[in-house]
This record gives C-alpha cells, sequence and structure tokens, in this order.
C-alpha cells in the first residue's frame, strides 16, 4: 500500500463526498499509515467517555472521526478552489508543492 498522504497538517481541504460533501475545513491530523486525515469541526461523532479519576466526568462527548484523504482535497489559498496538488522542483534542488489551477504555492 502507497504510504503517501496528498495532504498535510494545517492544509485547508474540502471534502468530497459523504454527509458532509462540499464543506470546507483545516487538517488537525495526518496518518499516512492508515491513509486517514482528521478534519477540524467535520465528521462529529458521538464518544461514551467513562470517569477515569474520582470525581471526574463521563458522559458523552462529540468528536472529529478520521477520513480517508482520498475524500479530500486541498484548497488553494489564492484562487479559492479545489486543487490537485502538482510539485515543482527548483534548480537548486528545493521541492515545492503547487496548485494545478493557478500555479500558486501551498
Amino acid at each position: 500500500m502507497n504510504k503517501k498522504v496528498h495532504v498535510k497538517t494545517g492544509d485547508t481541504v474540502v471534502i468530497l463526498n459523504g454527509k458532509e460533501r462540499g464543506k470546507k475545513g483545516k487538517v488537525l491530523a495526518v496518518s499516512p499509515e492508515e491513509g486517514k486525515v482528521i478534519v477540524e469541526g467535520r465528521n462529529m461523532v458521538s464518544k461514551h467517555v467513562k470517569a477515569r479519576k474520582m470525581g471526574e466526568q463521563g458522559g458523552i462527548v462529540k468528536a472529529e472521526s478520521a477520513l480517508y484523504a482520498c475524500k479530500v482535497q486541498v484548497v488553494c489559498p489564492r484562487c479559492g478552489k479545489p486543487t490537485r496538488v502538482s510539485h515543482k522542483i527548483y534548480e537548486d534542488g528545493t521541492k515545492e508543492r503547487v496548485c494545478k489551477k493557478c500555479g500558486e504555492a501551498l
């Protein structure tokens, strides 16, 4: 399995399918091993938490759940459109992620 993910922590992404389709959010965490990402405020699930310490409150907590990375697309900061990530290699050997639509660095 390919262990590369096209998004990085801090990227703004748009969700491509599911009940959250079309909504934007910021990537909080990336898991290349699983090929999943966690998007801030999206794909919320109810989690039952048990009180661990004396006096600590248990209950139902809302938390973000992971999405497959192939189900999200990076949003370009300049043109504001969902885009694929291209790479530009400079003469000095540095590599940069670039928007396919407008050519702006991501």
